[in-house]
């Protein structure tokens, strides 16, 4: 069932949520620039506008603040069109998002890219398991219309042409449920 905000945009919202190391802002910003939709990285409008609520000493990164970010977002979201990319998801208004995607990537290839990004000890242990027990995709499920979630491998640059391909097939058929 669509809600008041989907209904009167043109453009759908589309959430790209996984674990960190997944592909979400490369994938993101490629569909965005393919597609003239607005990609939007909580994690740089969390930066630039200060949108914490602390320090994780184990993490060793700032603590978001969920409310504020959902405050700073609502008028942008409203408007439709934009892709939000964030690793988490069951924080946003499920009024926000017309399409979910969630990217899944093999351990072996994920562990090698949060290595390269400095990941290590318990961050690198914690978000492993994370993409082993499905726990985005679970969340994302358990947050929004199961019909609107769908599940994208994302391990080569051939998976990302393809999710690009799904994507838009997938906004098409959007598009079209609209008129």
């Amino acid at each position: 069932m669509a809600n008041y905000y989907s209904t009167q945009r043109v453009e759908p919202n589309i959430l790209l949520t996984g674990t960190p190391g997944t592909g979400k802002t490369t994938l993101g910003q490629e569909v965005a620039q393919r597609l003239g939709l607005t990609y939007v990285n909580v994690g740089d409008v969390a930066k630039e506008k200060e949108l914490y609520e602390g320090w994780d000493e184990d993490y060793e990164c700032p603590i978001l603040d969920e409310d504020r970010v959902i405050d700073e977002l609502e008028d942008e979201m409203k408007a439709g069109g934009r892709i939000l990319d964030y690793h988490s998801c069951e924080f946003f208004p499920e009024r926000w998002f017309d399409l979910v995607y969630v990217l899944r990537t093999d351990n072996s290839i994920l562990y090698n890219r949060l290595e390269q990004r400095g990941y290590a000890g318990r961050k690198l242990e914690d978000n492993i398991q994370c993409e082993i027990f499905q726990t985005i995709l679970e969340e994302a499920f358990s947050s929004y219309l199961p019909s609107i979630v769908k599940e994208l491998p994302s391990n080569t640059p051939d998976d990302m042409e393809q999710n690009i391909d799904r994507i838009a097939e997938h906004i098409r058929q959007w598009k079209a449920s609209k008129r």
